[in-house]
């Protein structure tokens, strides 16, 4: 009798293959594939392609490699965290999104791989429910942007091509 083998999913990536070039990972984490349509006067009308597609262009144009990643589900996200090492990232962008309030094993992923990060939301999540107000990342990450929308990740993206 043959073992079946447990599937995997499969993580897929948007954007540049990480070939030679320095490598920015940008992480989305739950409920952020339904920017545009999810609660558009909190975070916004964009959508995540869109906020892909930009930072991508914005990666080319200064000769970095950046790679897109979005999943609803912990395991995919600290797969591919764990996955940047291997990969030889330089710097990753995360938007943990529920999970900042929640997952040790994220940020124990995080920990481990020693790539450094800058945490993104499109909220002000201070001014939000309490219970937003606790991320189990801030105190690792080099800095937490909150607040401006999409823009946020810009401005993270322009921080570690500075550092790249």
């Amino acid at each position: 009798m043959m073992k079946k083998t447990p599937r995997v999913a499969k993580l897929r990536i948007v954007g540049d293959k990480m070939d030679g070039r320095k490598k920015v990972l940008v992480v989305h984490g739950p409920n952020l594939n339904m920017l545009g349509t999810r609660e558009p006067e909190i975070y916004g009308k964009e959508t995540l392609p869109d906020i892909n597609r930009r930072l991508i262009a914005l990666g080319r144009a200064a000769g970095v490699a950046v790679a897109c990643f979005q999943s609803n589900q912990e395991g995919a996200l600290i797969d591919r965290v764990q996955l940047a090492r291997n990969q030889q990232v330089t710097f990753i962008i995360i938007n943990p999104a529920g999970f900042t309030h929640t997952s040790v094993a994220l940020r124990d992923a995080l920990a481990a791989v020693a790539i450094p990060f800058i945490e993104v939301h499109l909220s002000n999540v201070h001014a939000r429910e309490s219970f937003r107000h606790h991320s189990y990342f801030s105190d690792l990450a080099a800095g937490t942007i909150c607040g401006l929308g999409s823009h946020g990740y810009e401005l993270a993206l322009q921080f570690a091509l500075r550092q790249t």
